[in-house]
């Protein structure tokens, strides 16, 4: 016998409603399961894009903005992916200490996938058996305080030539692009200890190499529709795909010269000159535990490339800005550095011990303007942090920029006021965890050492030798402090001044 139509649909609803009951059961079955772990609050998701509509070009800010109504940790979506937004110190001390083993990956994109051979590198590199392979040899060989120290005339002689430069703009009274000659100080630095040979020896590969770097951190940065919405994985409508395998290709002919050029000369004197040399001698080492090839040599370089250029030259220019507006502030410095150094030599690395005040500068400066204003990790494995529930794959955003501008961590968080840093304990190292410039932990930057000597050299000479007039015409009192896009933190305005020299001629001029 057959049932008439409207049974047939009364059974038809009875079914759903039972597999919706089951599916409810199960669902509140696994949530107590959690033991009072809960997923962290989320803002309303759209279809498709999740949250991206709630997010613009400076990240960083809109984080902090959405925190303030959802909390200081909260998840969101990009596309289909999970993520996890931290901006209180208790919170990023529990994932950066307490169950750091959980959290040691960073997100990869395509763009950084590709860029560093397939992740080769050391920066973006999973956290397995080469990741610790190649940390322990920047620790005993290529960063070690050994290395830094026998590179230190390589340092000192590019500030010396950077001196130079400026002072030859403040005698013709011309207005100085800071970010410009600054990349180009620390472009010069690094290539001299990585690879023995100057940038801007040959201006037109200067040029190109300069642009380098800047460019592929706007890359690597950028958001690609490719990476988190799934139907577009193999389109390239941003054309970021045809961008970074361009800017690859100039990294890699620039690499191939070099390598070739150190590989034969290595071959005739048999001497190693600089952190090139010594990858090269350790690819050649067939007792080693792993097998370094071309390609993980290229990666590796081109992070300390990366690391050591951009970001230096940003927190100088960002300090001087600050300096700027805060005469008072510039004219202690000045004090200090007369003091300690006199007004008959230029300001060294060895003084910076004996100045304290230009230290706590420095580290005012990257409470306020950290170059990575957001630390990345992905979570390998379910866990319970601060009683939410995070789980596998989830992509966690810290917001070193939110805390270090917290009122909750800092008194009077807008204000650049260097003394605090001098009235506390606090410090950059990553043990303090409302300031992370650097990070904390296994993944912390191992060249932190080697930049703050870059930075707080080549700012406190620039303290000592001129006066800075802001404008193109040194007749500004104040610059603006507006964010720029990208990974890391940059100006939207570049900083532009006149020099005016403050020292005899005698003392800046640099005899090459």
């Amino acid at each position: 016998m057959r049932l008439p139509f409207s049974s047939m649909v009364d059974i038809h609803g009875y079914f759903i409603l039972f597999v919706i009951s089951l599916v409810f059961i199960r669902s509140l079955i696994s949530s107590c399961s959690w033991k009072k772990s809960w997923l962290p609050p989320s803002p309303f998701a759209l279809p498709v894009i999740g949250h991206l509509h709630l997010l613009s070009k400076l990240p960083h800010q809109d984080l902090r903005n959405l925190s303030r109504r959802y909390g200081p940790v909260f998840r969101f979506l990009l596309g289909s992916k999970p993520c996890l937004a931290v901006s209180s110190p208790e919170m990023a001390k529990e994932i950066l200490r307490s169950y750091e083993p959980s959290f040691l990956d960073r997100p990869r994109n395509s763009a950084t996938v590709y860029i560093t051979y397939g992740s080769k590198d050391f920066v973006f590199a999973p956290f397995d058996s080469y990741w610790k392979f190649m940390k322990k040899l920047v620790v005993s060989e290529l960063l070690n305080s050994r290395t830094l120290d026998s590179l230190f005339p390589v340092r000192q002689d590019e500030i010396n030539r950077f001196m130079n430069l400026i002072l030859g703009k403040a005698k013709l009274g011309k207005a100085v692009d800071l970010k410009s000659e600054l990349l180009m100080l620390t472009n010069n630095v690094i290539t001299r200890m990585l690879l023995s040979e100057r940038c801007s020896e040959d201006e037109n590969e200067a040029r190109d190499m300069g642009k380098l770097v800047p460019q592929m951190l706007e890359i690597t940065g950028e958001f690609n529709l490719a990476d988190y919405i799934w139907f577009c994985s193999k389109l390239d409508l941003q054309g970021i795909g045809k961008r970074i395998r361009k800017v690859r290709q100039q990294f890699d002919d620039f690499m191939e010269r070099v390598i070739k050029e150190h590989e034969d000369e290595n071959r005739r004197k048999d001497e190693v000159k600089d952190l090139l040399d010594i990858l090269l001698k350790i690819s050649q080492d067939d007792s080693i535990e792993l097998k370094l090839t071309k390609d993980h040599i290229k990666a590796f370089i081109q992070n300390l490339f990366v690391a050591g250029t951009d970001t230096s030259a940003l927190t100088i220019e960002w300090g001087l800005a600050e300096l700027i507006n805060h005469p008072r502030i510039m004219q202690k410095s000045v004090e200090e550095i007369d003091r300690v150094v006199g007004k008959t030599r230029l300001l060294e690395e060895t003084d910076i011990q004996h100045l304290p005040y230009l230290q706590a500068i420095v580290k005012e400066t990257l409470r306020l303007h950290p170059t990575v204003p957001i630390l990345l990790r992905a979570s390998t494995e379910d866990c319970t942090v601060g009683g939410f529930h995070i789980p596998a794959k989830t992509t966690v955003f810290i917001n070193v920029w939110a805390m270090g501008r917290d009122p909750k961590n800092w008194d009077d968080p807008l204000e650049f006021r260097p003394e605090r840093f001098l009235e506390s304990q606090v410090d950059i190292k990553g043990q303090h965890f409302q300031i992370l410039p650097f990070g904390t932990g296994r993944r912390m930057c191992p060249g932190t050492s080697f930049a703050m000597q870059v930075i707080q050299v080549a700012l406190g000479a620039m303290v000592q030798c001129f006066e800075w007039k802001a404008g193109e015409k040194g007749d500004m009192t104040q610059v603006d402090m507006e964010e720029g896009p990208g990974l890391a933190l940059s100006r939207a305005n570049p900083l532009v001044c006149v020099p005016v020299a403050r020292l005899d001629d005698s003392v800046i001029q640099y005899k090459m």
